[in-house]
């Protein structure tokens, strides 16, 4: 693979793409983990689908949207997802979580909707819904950089106050940070990676890379700046290996990722059962 990407364009937008979501989707996981919001990707990506299936209904039916990327609408919409997630969270103040399963099913039902209207599945959308090294434009590596760069920009200036908002919000508010203004940033970050990622992981599966690898790292991690140095490593682990493997063995690249992070998952759990079954040396010989 490594020759036939000094040979082929694709293959290098693929590559280059898969390394930069392999590092802001985990470490944007790991604040969604330590936060409990868990399932926002999951309820975001559908809402991508959404816009997705919307983008290619409009190419379908009107001529002059041929040359859209269905990239940009699926970031729009994933961006007015999230939103309607922050206005949701206001009006059930008691009952906040509600939020992402009504976007979630608002999102497959639009989906739903687009898809049919547009005749059913063809082959753009199923290389969305699970990842395709071969529909990586050179457009969309720039977008994605853009993407990423905003992110670990972002980050970056707001650590401290996002660190503080994850584990302790009212202690945050007390200390005078702008709680609202910051969670906004964060999720409309979070829109925008998990749009900016369908291309190698698909929307269906790309929670799992903001996922499983901060679940991995949680269990050897001893500390969070640790936690976020492991997230990262097993996220790109997961990438590369997938689409080294799925190009070899002409498997879906979102899959192949996929099953790489729950066998990291699966062996750190394992390591960790071990080293926590030892019994401890106290110096003492036998």
């Amino acid at each position: 693979m490594i020759k036939d990407i000094f040979q082929f364009e694709f293959l290098q937008n693929a590559f280059l793409t898969g390394m930069i979501i392999g590092v802001i989707a985990p470490l944007l996981g790991v604040f969604i983990v330590v936060r409990r919001l868990s399932l926002i990707a999951d309820a975001l990506s559908h809402v991508t689908l959404a816009g997705i299936a919307a983008s290619l209904l409009l190419e379908k039916k009107f001529l002059v949207m041929s040359g859209l990327n269905p990239l940009y609408m699926g970031m729009a919409f994933s961006v007015t997802g999230s939103l309607f997630i922050e206005k949701l969270r206001t009006v059930y103040k008691h009952y906040q979580e509600l939020a992402i399963p009504i976007i979630l099913s608002g999102g497959i039902g639009l989906g739903a909707i687009f898809i049919s209207l547009a005749d059913g599945f063809n082959t753009d959308l199923f290389g969305y819904l699970f990842g395709s090294v071969s529909a990586v434009s050179r457009a969309d590596l720039y977008t994605i950089l853009f993407i990423s760069a905003f992110v670990i920009i972002a980050i970056i200036l707001l650590y401290k106050e996002l660190f503080l908002l994850s584990f302790d919000e009212e202690h945050a508010k007390a200390s005078g940070i702008a709680v609202k203004s910051i969670h906004f940033i964060f999720i409309i970050m979070v829109a925008l990676v998990i749009a900016a990622s369908m291309r190698i992981v698909g929307i269906l599966l790309v929670s799992s890379l903001m996922t499983l690898p901060v679940a991995a790292s949680i269990r050897i991690a001893k500390g969070f700046k640790e936690t976020i140095f492991y997230s990262v490593l097993f996220g790109e682990t997961s990438v590369l290996g997938g689409l080294l493997i799925s190009y070899y063995l002409d498997l879906a690249p979102g899959g192949t990722i996929v099953m790489i992070a729950v066998v990291i998952l699966v062996v750190t759990i394992g390591l960790k059962k071990i080293s926590s079954s030892r019994p401890v040396n106290n110096g003492v010989k036998s």
